[in-house]
């Protein structure tokens, strides 16, 4: 494929080849983000599966609660969950470090897991009818099975990069 009006094969293609192909102004920038890591994405999802928690009917028997304290403590576990998840995803360069606050995503988001538990036995009518509060149950869980799969591939690219200066 003759891309700048001159033959050769395709491995001697200098730089300003592609000038042919995309006018000049056109060509991609360097601002676009692009999600390249499967853990970015794991992430990621944490925040809708949380925000999607806030419709569910667990989250309103929470906000059902007189003294303040389980809806106040279960928003803010789930805050910064979301907000640890998110803040880990630009930590990239430094995968020890994204490991410790992806660990603390998760200790939040069990915190939220345990209080949304409480809250699950108080409401009473254990039965069949509580098939919405075991999905609202389901969906932080969920969520925690995204911060820990987003781990899991954290510390596999870090034995990597390790495995890759061993041998070196």
């Amino acid at each position: 494929m003759r891309l700048n009006g001159h033959g050769g094969s395709s491995g001697d293609r200098r730089k300003s080849d592609f000038s042919t192909v995309l006018p000049a102004g056109k060509l991609p920038k360097n601002n676009i983000i692009v999600i390249q890591r499967i853990q970015t994405v794991f992430l990621l999802l944490v925040l809708p599966v949380n925000i999607g928690f806030a419709f569910t009917p667990m989250f309103s028997h929470a906000m059902l609660d007189p003294s303040g304290w389980l809806s106040n403590g279960l928003i803010a576990a789930l805050l910064f969950s979301m907000a640890l998840s998110v803040f880990a995803v630009f930590l990239f360069r430094n995968r020890p470090n994204q490991m410790r606050w992806v660990k603390r995503a998760m200790f939040f988001q069990l915190i939220a897991i345990g209080m949304n538990i409480g809250i699950f036995f108080t409401v009473g009518r254990i039965g069949m009818n509580l098939l919405t509060e075991v999905f609202s149950v389901g969906l932080l869980a969920l969520a925690l099975v995204f911060q820990y799969l987003a781990l899991h591939y954290i510390d596999k690219d870090e034995k990597l990069v390790k495995s890759m200066d061993r041998i070196r």
